[in-house]
């Protein structure tokens, strides 16, 4: 029987750390973020309903979409925001109860469905459990500054349009703090895949 998890995390907080810790221990991987790049390729239907709700100014030159121009266009928008995500949500979860049912047929022991917003735009109870990374907010715009290279404001903004990390890790089965070193993450994380996997 395959057990399928939900993981998810507010930005910066570890995900794709705990989800490679996961993949190198045997589980297989879903990547909502990888299906979501997948649907906005030029002939999908989802690339053609966004061009068709933003028009032609977010094509780029070979055709592709022109994430810049998309975001841009978002922030003059005010229901923007709501429009894409109708527009992306309901496809990307369709695709990923698809490669559910492939895993399950293929008798995958245990499928890792790695969500960013799986609170905000999905269904926890959908899942055999649901796994949440963390790190304090003052870690998590550090990183974003340091690694990803925004600014101050840009951190900050990324952190605020997110769920507050409280009130996912009480709707969580498990919580994986990522507040420490690399050798303490793959101890808390081994020992949660512990608990997931004797469940």
């Amino acid at each position: 029987m395959t057990k399928v998890v939900g993981l998810t995390g507010n930005i910066a907080a570890g995900k794709s750390s705990v989800t490679a810790l996961f993949s190198g221990w045997g589980a297989s991987i879903i990547d909502a973020d990888a299906i979501v790049r997948s649907l906005q390729q030029p002939g999908e239907p989802v690339f053609a309903a966004i061009v068709a709700r933003f028009g032609a100014a977010i094509v780029d030159e070979t055709g592709q979409l022109d994430r810049p121009a998309l975001r841009t266009a978002m922030l003059a928008d005010a229901t923007a925001k709501q429009d894409l995500e109708a527009i992306i949500h309901p496809a990307v979860y369709e695709r990923i109860r698809h490669l559910v049912e492939v895993a399950r047929h293929a008798g995958d022991p245990l499928v890792v469905v790695d969500i960013p917003l799986l609170f905000e735009t999905g269904d926890p109870a959908e899942f055999d459990a649901v796994i949440v990374v963390d790190a304090p907010v003052a870690e998590r715009r550090r990183r974003l500054m340091e690694i990803r290279g925004l600014s101050a404001d840009e951190a900050d903004a990324l952190i605020a349009s997110q769920q507050p990390s409280d009130l996912k890790r009480r709707a969580a089965d498990f919580v994986i703090d990522n507040d420490s070193d690399l050798d303490t993450l793959v101890a808390r994380t081994r020992d949660v895949w512990a608990a997931v996997v004797a469940s």
